[in-house]
């Protein structure tokens, strides 16, 4: 919804030939192998996006589309008066569940992740079978991932000896002080090397499952609140912690950018200028 960024961060022009941060997604996508991609958006923008955004891609890759509304819940679920706030990610991934019957790539459209990442994804599920729990992460360093602009929420990551995920949990004001990162919530510090969630995971078609069950649980919590949000992160960790999932964290060192601020938008423009070379201006721009 681009709440703190004003507008809709997902059809924001910032490359150097016009493209958004969607644009290098898909095509990092479709170079390490993908061949289908669903966007989850809300119908009200439907045709403003599939004339701006998705008709650029359907002679590259299958499109398809999945809306994320409010009153697709679960059985014995309704929409509480008051509540326009979507349901959040975990609930956004779970509206997928009638579009996608294989193993996928689960991101934001409004990130970039580079092309490492993705492939890094699609190399672990290459070969996974529709029904297997074994998912993965990209982890970032959580210091590669501060918005020089404000307060920023990071999922970090509680990583095994043996590189294997065992929670996240969220911390919703972090930010650089005095060489520290701090979160002004807990005033926990931290390093900065640790890992953290950036939204860019590897599933098979079994999370659907695991997360409905979870939407449930979350739903009689907290489903009467205007706006709680059923996060990923906390959605995975739920799964992992019930001895349902496992989840291998994959360490990225390739860079990740967003704009959660409109004053992040300049920072992220000169950065995909600097990559002009590793990345020719998009086909569909």
């Amino acid at each position: 919804m681009g709440s703190r960024y004003g507008g809709l961060k997902q059809m924001d022009p910032v490359g150097p030939s016009g493209e958004t941060l969607l644009d290098y997604s898909v095509h990092d996508a479709v170079l390490s192998g993908f061949s289908r991609v669903v966007f989850v958006i809300r119908r009200d923008f439907e045709e403003e996006f599939r004339e701006k955004v998705g008709s650029r891609f359907e002679d590259r890759i299958d499109v398809g589309y999945v809306f994320q509304q409010l009153n697709d819940l679960p059985d014995g679920f309704s929409v509480p008066d008051g509540r326009v706030k979507p349901w959040g990610t975990g609930h956004a991934i779970w509206c997928a569940r009638e579009a996608v019957d294989t193993p996928f790539l689960a991101i934001n459209a409004d990130d970039f992740y580079g092309r490492g990442a993705i492939s890094g994804v699609q190399k672990f599920l290459a070969g996974q079978a529709a029904e297997s729990t074994d998912y993965c992460m990209a982890g970032y360093r959580l210091e590669s991932t501060l918005s020089p602009s404000g307060e920023v929420s990071r999922g970090i990551c509680h990583v095994s000896p043996e590189g294997m995920l065992e929670g996240v949990k969220e911390f919703t004001k972090l930010h650089k002080r005095d060489n520290r990162i701090v979160d002004d919530v807990t005033g926990e510090t931290f390093l900065g090397d640790e890992r953290v969630s950036m939204n860019c995971w590897g599933f098979s078609p079994a999370v659907f499952c695991g997360l409905e069950k979870l939407f449930v649980s979350f739903l009689a919590r907290q489903g009467t609140e205007e706006k709680s949000e059923f996060y990923i992160p906390d959605a995975v960790t739920g799964l992992i912690r019930a001895g349902v999932a496992t989840v291998r964290v994959l360490p990225v060192e390739s860079r990740w950018f967003g704009v959660t601020y409109r004053e992040d938008r300049d920072a992220v423009v000169a950065a995909l200028a600097d990559m002009a070379g590793e990345y020719p201006p998009l086909p569909g721009r």
